[in-house]
């Protein structure tokens, strides 16, 4: 008898079993959040260096010679990139920012740990950003409310997927304005894939979703440079909304862009008022989709719009 046969199968999709995974993916969110910005760093500076070094490029681009050092400048980059060590989302093991202490297992419990050290690293006592709680906190309400809206089953674990995706994308684009592709365009194809075997929507409706989400962004985007000629959004944006659409259907759309806007004037008179709005920088526009999308999933489109209408 397997350990899955001890219980019964809605007790394993249940908001509590969830609710504690949610904890536990919460953790390892907080190592995608800070390593994977630096990563697409480190592959963008190892694309200049292979770009420098490309001769034959810069020939065609500018119809002559690239300048001499330039080669020297690539292998000198190339030379500090190889130096700097691994980095993935398991490599190097997670340290102290401040001191480079290793942090052990039972220094990363997800929650308890933080409050066991008191919100401090255990060998310098720098703070530890309250941060890290509350993002695991957040994915474990999140994961617990999927089971709690779709019910004990296993099409639950397919939203906190979803669920885990946003919370990333959220403080990524909130602490760079970038929305990776390398979680916007999976998030995107697992909603027609799910759509395709038919576990959420039917394709069409899907296709459709993800069609009218990118469109709708991108006319508002080219609309607003031709008008102004700056651009008010980057295309992060457009997937983001385009998988919000495959999983949640075009008739979705509406209510995520009217929601997204509602939470993002509260969030804008709070910071305005708190001192929080960045001098000079973009206020991204991904964290405001993202809690969109987590409405309309939870609430649903018609209970959305009649919020909005009232």
């Amino acid at each position: 008898m397997s350990l899955f046969d001890l219980a019964p199968k809605s007790w394993w999709f249940s908001p509590a079993v969830l609710g504690l995974l949610g904890l536990m993916v919460g953790s390892f969110l907080n190592v995608v959040v800070h390593r994977l910005p630096r990563m697409m760093e480190r592959q963008w500076w190892r694309d200049v260096s292979q770009q420098l070094a490309d001769g034959e490029s810069w020939q065609r681009s500018f119809g002559q010679p690239a300048p001499k050092q330039y080669a020297a400048v690539a292998a000198e980059l190339n030379g500090h990139l190889d130096g700097l060590g691994p980095l993935t989302l398991s490599k190097p093991n997670s340290t102290c920012p401040s001191c480079g202490h290793s942090i052990r297992w039972f220094e990363n419990i997800p929650v308890l740990s933080w409050l066991w050290l008191r919100g401090k690293c255990s060998a310098c006592r720098a703070p530890i950003s309250l941060r890290y709680p509350l993002l695991e906190v957040l994915t474990s309400v999140l994961f617990a409310g999927s089971a709690w809206h779709f019910g004990s089953q296993p099409v639950a674990l397919l939203w906190c997927g979803v669920f885990a995706a946003l919370v990333a994308l959220t403080a990524i684009d909130w602490d760079t304005t970038l929305l990776p592709d390398s979680l916007t365009l999976p998030l995107l194809w697992a909603g027609l894939i799910a759509a395709a075997l038919g576990w959420t929507l039917p394709l069409a409706t899907s296709v459709a979703g993800a069609a009218v989400g990118y469109l709708t962004l991108w006319s508002i985007y080219w609309l607003f440079k031709l008008a102004t000629g700056k651009e008010g959004m980057g295309y992060g944006d457009f997937k983001l909304l385009a998988a919000l659409g495959a999983w949640l259907g075009w008739q979705a759309i509406l209510p995520i862009v009217l929601m997204s806007s509602v939470i993002g004037a509260v969030v804008g008179i709070a910071l305005k008022f708190t001192g929080g709005l960045r001098e000079g920088r973009y206020v991204p526009f991904g964290p405001f989709l993202a809690g969109g999308g987590v409405v309309v999933i939870l609430a649903g489109t018609s209970r959305v719009l009649g919020w909005i209408g009232q």
